[in-house]
């Protein structure tokens, strides 16, 4: 019977048609029910931890902790609670429970699109402002565990953090990052840890922009929301040459095109003077009425400050020089620097508040 039905419908094209109809809209009614399902899940789970977490400290300041199970009452709790519910009371998961809560004081404040495994890898942030930052951006930017993992090693806020003063910290932490100017694409610096070059005498450009290109979602993870490519080594034909640059993407949110050049060394001043060629290229042959000006980031193992002020200076075009590194940044270095920039602030306030006495 199953054969006569399969080969009636196979036989008139409109029956194809509308079953295929019928197929696709049962199967997106099934995906929308086990998303829901899903979400519910995932918020009565968040909700129980939470809540079990209430209850240990309410345990431990009642002064009970110290009493009959003293310091190993989350392995107690830990071992009596996996007896009796099974898994997902072990003691890491309890470590954790307690740590919710103690971050997380009113549960209206925690994100019901993150899930367990998310809020796991964000408590491992002691600092409140680099925690609320990466809760943010991962609503937003809906990144995975992997993704998370990633941003948080390289230490994706300390960057974004040192571009901006302690207000634009503060701003941050609360909304996460929000791209709305050209400035907003840089990091200080950016990480590319993911390339995994082979040890050589001497890198190219070339092999690390086949590096990247061949590493590209994460190449895109760390650039950040809105870059689409176009095309790598875009050519700039000019009076009988053709010139390359190395990355063109096309931004979605800042409806623009970005070019990027890559430098294996320090960034030179004419390489400064080679992108702002490019840009004006873009500006008269390639853009578009509905475009936003062409964006050119030079990006390179160094720079000199002195040097890229002096090189900069006067241009008009969008235009800015980076550095990337191949390999992690060291926390306490960037951390110090975060530090800094936080603690002027407060010398300021204090010492305009002191005129003002």
């Amino acid at each position: 019977m199953k054969n006569e039905c399969h080969t009636n419908i196979e036989s008139n094209d409109s029956n194809i048609i509308d079953y295929q109809s019928l197929l696709k809209t049962i199967g997106c009614l099934i995906e929308n029910a086990r998303s829901k399902v899903a979400i519910e899940v995932n918020s009565i789970l968040l909700d129980t931890y939470w809540e079990t977490g209430h209850y240990i400290i309410d345990f431990e300041q009642n002064g009970n902790a110290r009493a009959e199970y003293g310091k190993g009452l989350l392995k107690q709790l830990s071992k009596d609670l996996t007896n009796a519910y099974g898994a997902g009371f072990n003691h890491f998961n309890l470590i954790y429970m307690r740590k919710l809560y103690l971050a997380f004081p009113k549960s209206r404040t925690l994100s019901y699109k993150l899930s367990w495994s998310h809020y796991t890898e964000i408590l491992k942030c002691d600092d409140q402002l680099e925690r609320d930052f990466y809760l943010k951006q991962c609503e937003e930017e809906k990144w995975n565990v992997r993704e998370l993992k990633r941003q948080m090693k390289s230490m994706l806020f300390h960057r974004i953090a040192l571009s901006k003063d302690k207000d634009g910290v503060l701003a941050l932490a609360k909304e996460g990052q929000h791209i709305q100017e050209a400035k907003d694409l840089l990091k200080d610096p950016f990480i590319w840890e993911f390339v995994d070059l082979p040890q050589k005498e001497r890198v190219l450009e070339t092999d690390l922009e086949s590096a990247l290109v061949h590493k590209f979602a994460d190449f895109m993870l760390e650039m950040g929301k809105g870059f689409c490519l176009m095309k790598e080594q875009y050519p700039i034909p000019i009076e009988g040459e053709v010139y390359h640059c190395d990355l063109v993407f096309y931004h979605a949110i800042l409806k623009c095109h970005v070019l990027i050049d890559l430098k294996r060394g320090a960034i030179k001043h004419e390489d400064i003077g080679q992108m702002n060629f490019y840009l004006n290229y873009f500006r008269h042959e390639v853009c578009q009425s509905d475009d936003n000006p062409p964006v050119g980031i030079v990006l390179g193992s160094a720079k000199d400050d002195l040097v890229m002020q002096y090189a900069l200076e006067g241009i008009s075009n969008q235009l800015f020089a980076a550095k990337y590194q191949l390999y992690l940044p060291k926390r306490e270095i960037l951390q110090s620097r975060l530090d800094a920039i936080l603690n002027e602030a407060d010398i300021e306030r204090e010492k305009e508040s002191l005129k003002n006495q």
